[in-house]
């Protein structure tokens, strides 16, 4: 091994002896560099490789390269590239191939591979790299994507890119995304071809060596290939977004029209179509350009547009009246109402369009759970209020199980200081099952904190730890606790601690409230402290080793506490935490009692 490796340093010495030669680096410089390189070759060279070692090793090669770069370029040296520059790119690549052909799996280290010849502009190797990564992750469609891209931009051949994307499909033959691409890529090519016939006949130049096929210039090879696609591949969504990469080609209005046709004959119930078509109507008005508009003609024509759009949107509700559709409509409207604007005019247009459309579709019952929320937050921002109230109960009629439902119908009435919040909260509670009700009770009592006495509110929270599940009750407890240190002081809480302490279960931040509201006094008592704590051991000592310790810096730093009870708590500690856990409190403790917690 030991051979291998000095033979390797001795090929370093012809170019590090140029690098000090004309000044690049200086001899102290120079020996750093073979220090670093003899330490990072004998860790590749061991039995047991280890991937970091070869990423550090590359990573060493890369800010060298990096910094000869800078160097060249604060001198102004640009000669004897061949005998140092591509002497360590060879290395890295040397590197980079031990390393894809050690652990063929890592993805990412293939992808870093081909980043680095992208950036030195290895093409040759590059293609080698591709050629090999794809012959091991041919399952991932997204590199062979990558490989055509590659090809089709980089290296301007549309023959590899095509051959490569044909390849791909073999593996991948169901893929969207492999459709759309090689779609795409077609598209490109016949574009080009395009612009260098264009440039060809402006220099009046004879064309008759140049073989321009009139098939491919107008696209016809994308269309086989669209043609291809929709035999294996269904949905509306690839045929969306097959005529959106159609749409980027000026050349291509026979091929849109056929997509076209072919969404309309083959998935006219389908909403997304409807959306499309309706969409398209924006488009198809922007295509008209007047001489020189005005303010107000602008205005006049977006809303024309609009009106357009919305009279397809009302036919595909009469035709497709579901959830889907109404929900692709109302987006629509909301899209529209929320774009800026400085018309007043068009904005109340907007507003009073989609208000319509949500009633219509909460009168055909159509309207969909989620959009009702939306639907409040717009009236209530048009200080509609009393039809905010009458939607919201609507909606609770509708969605009489949803807790989210009751929730933002109370939202509602809290905001407009309603007086019927608190029968709201009954019928609410009546009507949802008791699990799942943690998001109404905690609302109830928030709002009570603020509109009730504090003897109502105690009442509520005494209540809310009867109705609720226990594991909800936990969440109550703390809210409880809380709002009694906040309302009735000290001596207050502490009997309400007591108490709560009565019912299991509790969470560790119940017993933690405690203990901080404790040494916020100012006689803050041990004895007391040390009550909580015992208490929060009994639940949770065998899970939490934070809070031993706690407990130990307690009796260490408080005034009151007594130092010698640390053996014991220790003692204790060991015997009741569980698995690794025991090991991680001996650590800490140790750390804490040599003074670095």
């Amino acid at each position: 091994m030991a051979e291998r490796i000095e033979q390797r340093l001795e090929d370093r010495v012809p170019e590090l002896e140029q690098l000090e030669r004309v000044g690049l680096f200086s001899r102290a410089e120079i020996r750093a560099v073979l220090r670093k390189a003899s330490a990072v070759e004998y860790k590749i060279q061991r039995r047991a490789l280890r991937k970091e070692d070869f990423i550090n090793y590359i990573q060493y090669e890369i800010n060298l390269l990096e910094l000869i770069k800078k160097r060249r370029a604060r001198i102004g040296y640009s000669f004897k590239k061949e005998e140092i520059e591509h002497s360590i790119l060879h290395r890295v690549h040397s590197l980079f191939n031990r390393a894809t052909g050690k652990w063929k799996d890592d993805v990412q280290l293939w992808l870093s591979h081909v980043a680095f010849c992208k950036q030195w502009n290895a093409k040759h190797q590059l293609s080698k790299v591709f050629s090999t990564m794809l012959a091991i992750h041919s399952n991932k469609p997204a590199l062979w994507i990558m490989a055509a891209k590659w090809e089709m931009e980089t290296r301007l051949s549309s023959e590899s890119a095509r051959h490569l994307f044909l390849r791909a499909l073999r593996f991948h033959p169901e893929c969207p995304k492999l459709y759309q691409e090689y779609f795409r890529m077609e598209l490109m090519h016949a574009e080009k071809q395009r612009k260098e016939k264009k440039e060809f006949e402006k220099a009046k130049m004879d064309l008759g060596e140049f073989n321009y096929s009139e098939e491919i210039l107008k696209g016809e090879m994308a269309r086989i290939v669209y043609r291809d696609a929709t035999q294996k591949i269904k949905g509306v969504e690839f045929q969306l977004a097959v005529l959106s990469i159609a749409k980027l080609f000026d050349f291509t209005q026979d091929l849109q029209k056929e997509i076209l046709e072919n969404l309309q004959a083959n998935y006219a119930d389908d909403p997304l179509t409807w959306d499309y078509m309706a969409r398209r109507e924006l488009d198809l008005g922007s295509l008209k350009a007047p001489g020189h508009p005005t303010k107000q003609s602008k205005v006049a024509e977006m809303a024309q547009r609009e009106e357009r759009c919305c009279a397809v949107f009302d036919e595909a509700v009469g035709a497709l009246p579901t959830e889907d559709m109404w929900k692709c409509y109302i987006t629509f409207c909301l899209e529209r109402y929320n774009r800026k604007t400085n018309s007043e005019e068009l904005k109340q247009k907007r507003l009073e369009r989609t208000l319509s459309v949500f009633n219509k579709a909460h009168e055909s019952n159509l309207l969909p759970e989620a959009l009702y929320k939306q639907w409040l937050q717009l009236l209530l921002e048009s200080n509609l209020s009393e039809k905010a109230v009458e939607v919201a109960e609507a909606a609770t009629g509708r969605f009489s199980l949803s807790v989210g439902t009751w929730q933002m119908r109370l939202q509602v009435l809290i905001q407009l200081k309603r007086e019927d919040v608190t029968q709201c909260f009954e019928e609410a509670l009546k009507h949802v099952k008791s699990q799942g009700t943690l998001a109404l009770w905690t609302l109830w009592v928030e709002w009570s904190e603020g509109a009730n006495s504090k003897e109502d509110t105690e009442a509520l929270y005494q209540r809310s730890l009867r109705a609720t599940t226990p594991a909800e009750s936990v969440t109550m407890k703390e809210m409880y606790l809380d709002w009694t240190y906040r309302s009735g002081g000290y001596k207050k809480v502490k009997k309400v601690f007591t108490s709560l302490c009565e019912n299991r279960p509790f969470s560790l931040d119940f017993f933690r409230k405690m203990i901080q509201i404790e040494k916020e006094q100012e006689s803050c008592k041990m004895l007391h402290l040390r009550e909580y704590y015992e208490r929060a051991l009994r639940e949770f000592g065998s899970t939490d080793t934070d809070l031993w310790l706690d407990y130990v810096k307690e009796e260490l730093s408080h005034p009151q506490g007594k130092p010698e009870n640390c053996g014991s708590i220790h003692w204790r500690a060991m015997k009741m935490l569980q698995g690794d856990l025991v090991e991680d409190f001996v650590s800490k403790y140790t750390l804490l009692q040599t003074g670095h917690l």
